[in-house]
Formats: C-alpha cells, sequence, structure tokens
C-alpha cells in the first residue's frame, strides 16, 4: 500500500503542479481501485461504470483539496465511497440521469483553447457577489490551496472549501440559464 500510495503522492503532486503527464498517469492509475470500491459497493449493477466517471471527474474537481502531505488514497477512497452514495440515493428516488453520448458534443478539447472562455467566465463570475469571485479566482484558475485564500481573506480553511463548492454551484446555474443574474447579493 505505502509504494502505491507514494506514487499517487507524487504523480498528484506533481499533476497539481500542472504536468499534464502525471495527472494522466494518475487517473490511469486509480481508476482500476475506483472501480473496485464502486463494484464492491454496487455490485455488477449496469450504471456502475458511470459512477466510476462520476468519482473520476469529483476527484478532477476537488484534487485541489488533497494535502500533499495526506497519503492520496483515503481522500480517493472518500470520494469513491460519497459518490458511490450519492449515485445510489439518486437511483432511488428515480433522479434524472443524463447519458454521457449526449454531452460528448459540449465537452471541451483540451487541445484547443476556446477563445471566448475568458470573456464568458468573467460574465458568469460578475454574477455571483464579489468574494466568491475572489474565491473561485484563487483557487479554481490560479491554483491557490483553500488555506491560502483562507489567510488572505481572514476566514477558515474549511468555510473558504465551502464558499468554493457554493459558487461552482451557482455558476453551473447561472450557466445554464436556471438563475438570473442578481445585482442585489453582489
Amino acid at each position: 500500500m505505502t509504494d502505491r500510495n507514494d506514487r499517487w503522492r507524487d504523480l498528484l503532486r506533481r499533476a497539481n503542479r500542472g504536468e499534464a503527464k502525471a495527472y494522466a498517469q494518475f487517473l490511469t492509475e486509480v481508476t482500476p481501485a475506483i472501480r473496485t470500491i464502486v463494484l464492491g459497493r454496487s455490485g455488477r449493477d449496469a450504471g456502475s461504470e458511470d459512477i466510476v466517471q462520476e468519482v473520476l471527474l469529483a476527484v478532477h474537481a476537488r484534487r485541489h483539496t488533497w494535502r500533499e502531505t495526506d497519503p492520496v488514497a483515503p481522500w480517493l477512497y472518500a470520494i469513491a465511497r460519497y459518490k458511490t452514495a450519492d449515485a445510489f440515493r439518486r437511483m432511488k428516488r428515480g433522479g434524472h440521469q443524463v447519458p454521457i453520448e449526449d454531452l460528448a458534443e459540449q465537452l471541451p478539447d483540451e487541445a484547443q483553447v476556446d477563445p471566448t472562455a475568458a470573456r464568458d467566465l468573467g460574465r458568469l463570475l460578475d454574477g455571483i457577489d464579489d468574494r466568491s469571485a475572489q474565491i473561485v479566482r484563487a483557487v479554481g484558475l490560479e491554483g491557490q490551496s483553500a488555506g491560502d485564500v483562507a489567510g488572505g481573506l481572514g476566514m477558515s480553511e474549511g468555510a473558504v472549501r465551502v464558499a468554493y463548492h457554493r459558487a461552482l454551484a451557482r455558476l453551473r446555474r447561472l450557466a445554464a440559464g436556471d438563475e438570473k443574474e442578481d445585482e442585489t447579493r453582489k
């Protein structure tokens, strides 16, 4: 376990510093472990591969929350357990599922940079309060840790993480057109 954890730690540390090859290798190496967790909790359910993909997306979205001094495996396994449980709750409630094939055209090609992305992101960030936009810029765009941002804003690290995730949820709603821009919240 230690060798694998040390390898994952090295890969994720390098990935968080911008090494794309290290990140690709990290995802390649952790996917079988994630699949094992999901299958262990779901059995051989047909939707288990969708859950694996959800976990990988969550790992991508939350990779900034991993602390370099901590082992990777417990952090990774916690995300896998929670995302699997969330998926089962959704299925139990008859939650809405969208086939990934329907989203293929919307996923960005990482090889190409969209010249309007910065403009669009700027407009979306203008739709949320200033402090939330500052947190999204610092954590999501500049890659600062939640601890660093917390110190600069006089907040706790946990409060920054909560604010960051709430801001991302609000940005998703704004991007989808589910929420109108509210000038009173600025």
